[in-house]
């Protein structure tokens, strides 16, 4: 069973590629160890919806580039599965219910605007973002110094092994 990468295109003011963005998403998690029956979310908004969501969530005003929505913060356990009710007698264990992970939340917008700062391509922008945006989901974070370098190492492997371009 492969990890399912919901992918949605919420937006009409940048070019996303949905198909090749999940594909990212999808190699980016089984290399980190996740394997089949875990779901993540991939979002691409515009810049309304995600500063809404960034100043309901993470109390920042304004857009900005990439959002993650881990289910919990509980790197270990990584997720939940829906309606933890029980499966009942006899049931199969290979029937469980997904394991959620969270959502991806892209601005295509920002990360034009990111891409033209940097002078790299908006591929490259992208591309990092959804990189950035599962390791948090599995639990990674840059809030210390030494936590932002070890992110970064590991993103700029991913990115070299899976997104042809990138540095």
């Amino acid at each position: 069973m492969a990890v399912d990468v919901f992918a949605a295109d919420e937006q009409s003011d940048a070019p996303v590629e949905l198909e090749r963005w999940s594909t990212l998403a999808r190699a980016v998690l089984e290399a980190r160890g996740v394997r089949g029956g875990a779901e993540v979310s991939l979002l691409f908004v515009d810049e309304e919806a995600i500063a809404a969501l960034n100043e309901r969530f993470v109390d920042r005003r304004g857009p900005t580039d990439v959002l993650a929505f881990p289910v919990e913060d509980d790197p270990v356990s990584a997720g939940r599965f829906p309606d933890m009710g029980g499966s009942g007698p006899g049931a199969d264990p290979e029937d469980r219910p997904p394991l959620l992970l969270g959502d991806v939340v892209v601005c295509p917008v920002v990360a034009e605007r990111n891409a033209r700062d940097r002078s790299i391509p908006y591929d490259d922008e992208i591309a990092l973002l959804i990189v950035h945006g599962i390791l948090h989901l599995l639990g990674m974070d840059h809030q210390l110094d030494a936590e932002a370098e070890e992110m970064e190492a590991l993103e700029r492997e991913l990115l070299a092994k899976f997104h042809a371009g990138s540095a």
